[in-house]
């Protein structure tokens, strides 16, 4: 069964949403380049719990000692933050967090573009960004799980490059894995029909090879499985009477025409 969210739960996940939002705005304004990812941990760790008065969701979930994900380069996603990884200048790094506020979880990553960035690192994240878009732009009442895939692998590919499918978006409100899952691939017109009061991630991540990806010995960090780059973005959403909600939208970020509120 998938979960429905009232319209007060909807409240609490829009505030949820709107706190963890507010940490990607602290986050665009530091110079990434020079900084661990461990310090990068540490702040928005302090960020959550002394401004936000919330909950880094993630720390202590299935034994994760932090609360983000740090993923750089050809790190697909579950980067562990680390006194001696250092973010460079002309690395892309996603940053992958999550936030919870009066029992409801948000989640939300993005990839930084580091300092001078080539052309094609440069091109691939905004391709992962606008993969994000194209699948967000099918959710509304009826539609199916599948036509959120499909639209996601459809962009991918059409800019010459592959979406991992070992890994994919999910439900999430009072835990941070719900059903339903959301494949970043898929056929319209197939999977579960999404509801008004549905809450879930829509989160691609995109390769610049192969899709194919493998786990390094630390049981987390996933990487590309031929070494290029992989960029991956994330909002979590909610299914309304007429389209969709972007619950984790940033300050200043544009949605795309084509998105139904």
């Amino acid at each position: 069964m998938i979960p429905i969210k009232t319209p007060a739960e909807l409240d609490l996940m829009r505030e949820s949403g709107r706190l963890l939002a507010s940490v990607f705005t602290m986050l665009d304004r530091q110079p990434l380049a020079g900084m661990s990812t461990l310090a990068i941990n540490d702040m928005v760790e302090r960020y959550i719990v002394d401004d936000c008065h919330a909950r880094p969701a993630s720390k202590g979930q299935y034994g994760f000692a932090y609360v983000l994900n740090s993923s750089i380069n050809q790190v697909v996603c579950h980067g562990v933050p680390a006194a001696g990884d250092i973010v460079r200048d002309g690395d892309i790094v996603n940053l992958d967090i999550t936030l919870e506020k009066n029992g409801f979880i948000a989640d939300s990553s993005k990839t930084y573009v580091v300092g001078a960035v080539g052309a094609a690192a440069r091109r691939l994240v905004r391709v992962a960004q606008e993969a994000m878009w194209q699948g967000i732009a099918q959710v509304r009442p009826g539609a199916r799980l599948g036509d959120v895939g499909a639209a996601i692998d459809r962009h991918a590919k059409q800019n010459g490059y592959s979406v991992v499918r070992d890994f994919c978006g999910h439900g999430i409100g009072r835990e941070m894995h719900e059903s339903p899952e959301v494949l970043n691939y898929g056929r319209p017109g197939t999977g579960g029909t999404l509801r008004e009061g549905m809450t879930f991630t829509v989160e691609p991540m995109v390769n610049q090879g192969t899709r194919k990806v493998a786990t390094r010995d630390d049981g987390w960090t996933v990487v590309t499985g031929d070494g290029k780059l992989s960029a991956q973005f994330e909002h979590t959403v909610a299914v309304t009477a007429t389209g969709v909600e972007v619950l984790t939208l940033r300050e200043g970020e544009a949605v795309p025409k084509g998105v139904r509120g």
